[in-house]
C-alpha cells in the first residue's frame, strides 16, 4: 500500500487537508499528516517510507530526498517549486510536480488589493488615484497573469503583457496588447504586475535600467519571488524617484533600507497570495489527484524535472 505524506510546517485549511485524504483513502492508500513541526528531524523521519509527499512552502533538499528511500513522487501545493531540490529528486528517479493554475485567483485578487490599497494612499483620508484608465503590464502571461488581465479589464484598465513564451495570438485572443520586449512593457505602462519565476536567468534581473523607464507614478506589483528584485538598485530608485512605489508579496531581505520611503511601499508579512481557504482546497486536492494518476497511471503531466 502507498503512502501518502502531508508535510507542511504552515497548516493547510482543515478542508484542504479532509479532500487529500478522502481521495487518498478512496485510492486505498495510507495518508499521513506531518503538521506544524518546527524541527528538520521531524520531517526526515517522517518521510523515511513515504512513497509520496505533498508539500506547500516546506523544502525538499537533497538530505530530505535521501531519507526517504521509498520517495516515487513529490508535489509542490501551489505554481512555484524552487522550494524543490530538482537535481537530487532527478538523480533518485523521484518525480517533482507543482500543482499550476489552483491559486492563480488568489494571487491575482491580492495583487488588485495592494494596489488599490496603494492607489488610495491607504486609506488615510487624503485623496487618491483611481486604476481605471491606467496602464497595466503583465510580466509573464501565465495562469496568474490571465486573471490578473481579466480583473484588469474589469477596472478598465489598458492591459498590455510580455511573455516570450506565450504565442501573441493567445494574448490577443484574451484582449490583452503584446509587447515585444521587457523594455517596451515597462516604459509603457504605470503599473506592473510580476509573474516571472525565479531562476538562475530572472534573479536581480528586475534592476535600475529596467524599472527607471516606467512613467510617472509609477508603481511595480511583485506577487512572484524576491529573488529576482535587485535590491540595491530598487532602494536607488526609490531615492531618485520620489513617485516611484512597490508593493510585494515577501517582505526583501533590505526591508529596513525601505523606512525612508514611508507611503511608497508596503510588504506582507509572509508570503500571502496562495493564502485563502479556496486556493489551499484547490492546490491540496489536484496535489492528491495527481499523485493518485502518477501511482495507478504513471501520468506525468504537471513534471517539472527532468
Amino acid at each position: 500500500m502507498a503512502k501518502v505524506l502531508v508535510a507542511t510546517e504552515k497548516p493547510f485549511a482543515k478542508v484542504a487537508v479532509e479532500g487529500i485524504k478522502e481521495i487518498v483513502d478512496k485510492a486505498g492508500f495510507e495518508f499521513a499528516l506531518l503538521e506544524k513541526y518546527t524541527d528538520k528531524s521531524e520531517l526526515l523521519e517522517a518521510v523515511k517510507d513515504a512513497d509520496a509527499l505533498i508539500v506547500r512552502s516546506d523544502k525538499v533538499t537533497q538530505e530530505v530526498v535521501d531519507a526517504a528511500s521509498n520517495l516515487k513522487i513529490v508535489v509542490r501545493a501551489g505554481a512555484g517549486y524552487d522550494n524543490l531540490d530538482l537535481a537530487a529528486c532527478t538523480a533518485k528517479n523521484v518525480v517533482a510536480m507543482n500543482t499550476p493554475g489552483q491559486n492563480s485567483n488568489a494571487v491575482a485578487e491580492l495583487a488588485f488589493g495592494m494596489m488599490i490599497a496603494m492607489a488610495r494612499n491607504a486609506y488615510n483620508g487624503t485623496a487618491g488615484t483611481e486604476l481605471r484608465g491606467k496602464k497595466i503590464g503583465i510580466h509573464a502571461y501565465g495562469n496568474v497573469g490571465l486573471y490578473v488581465a481579466k480583473i484588469a479589464q474589469g477596472m478598465g484598465m489598458e492591459v498590455f503583457a510580455f511573455d516570450p513564451f506565450v504565442d501573441d495570438a493567445v494574448i490577443k485572443a484574451d484582449g490583452v496588447t503584446p509587447l515585444a520586449s521587457m523594455e517596451e512593457l515597462y516604459s509603457t505602462c504605470q503599473y506592473v504586475s510580476l509573474h516571472i519565476p525565479a531562476t538562475e536567468k530572472t534573479k536581480e534581473s528586475i534592476n535600475y535600467d529596467l524599472l527607471k523607464t516606467m512613467p510617472a507614478n509609477a508603481v511595480l506589483v511583485n506577487t512572484a519571488r524576491k529573488e529576482v528584485i535587485h535590491e540595491a538598485d530598487m532602494i536607488k530608485l526609490m531615492m531618485e524617484r520620489e513617485d516611484f512605489s512597490y508593493i510585494s508579496d515577501i517582505a526583501p531581505d533590505n526591508k529596513n533600507d525601505y523606512a525612508p520611503f514611508g507611503g511608497r511601499f508596503f510588504f506582507t508579512p509572509k508570503k500571502m497570495g496562495a493564502q485563502t481557504s479556496e486556493a489551499n482546497i484547490n492546490a491540496g486536492v489536484a496535489a492528491a489527484n495527481q499523485i493518485v494518476n502518477f501511482i495507478n497511471n504513471g501520468d506525468t503531466t504537471f513534471k517539472v524535472n527532468k
